[in-house]
């Protein structure tokens, strides 16, 4: 059964040992995450981030164990299970499924996660116009036309230098 926890940043080992202890082995973890170019002091980094911030999505047979969560609601590095995990399996599952089809070869989200064919606005998460806020004028089915600010451009879709998100 697949389940839904957050946990504290600089404590993930502690959890991931934890569970380990008291599963017997290492449930699977999904947490997707973005590889995006930044300049920092004039250098171009390399960094990447998990989107789902501090959740995990987790999967074991024995979670279905209600006495396990219980147990496990007690590992060092938790913060809280949500509730209602077994009774959302499938937009779960729905979930991992549409993120593993917009992954690279490295496992890392392609800009293709983003892309909803109904966006109007949208903003960059790397690149020359990082947070900054565009209007978009035509969807194509490769391409994005957009308006930042006067400045109106194309953006290819399965381009993975830059990453947007809908506003």
């Amino acid at each position: 059964m697949w389940i839904v926890l957050k946990y504290k940043k600089n404590e993930l080992n502690l959890l991931k040992q934890d569970f380990k202890k008291i599963l017997e082995d290492m449930p699977l973890i999904f947490r997707p995450k973005i590889k995006y170019q930044k300049l920092i002091k004039n250098k171009l980094k390399l960094l990447e981030n998990d989107i789902l911030g501090d959740y995990l999505i987790c999967y074991h047979e024995k979670f279905k164990n209600s006495k396990i969560i219980a147990t496990l609601k007690n590992s060092r590095g938790l913060k809280y299970f949500l509730n209602n995990s077994n009774n959302n399996q499938m937009a779960i599952v729905n979930f991992i499924n549409f993120c593993k089809k917009n992954q690279d070869q490295d496992g890392y989200l392609k800009p293709s996660f983003f892309a909803f064919s109904n966006m109007t606005q949208g903003k960059f998460l790397n690149g020359p116009f990082t947070n900054m806020i565009f209007s978009v004028i035509d969807n194509q089915k490769d391409k994005l036309r957009v308006l930042i600010g006067n400045l109106k451009t194309t953006i290819k879709k399965d381009n993975s230098n830059y990453l947007y998100c809908s506003v």
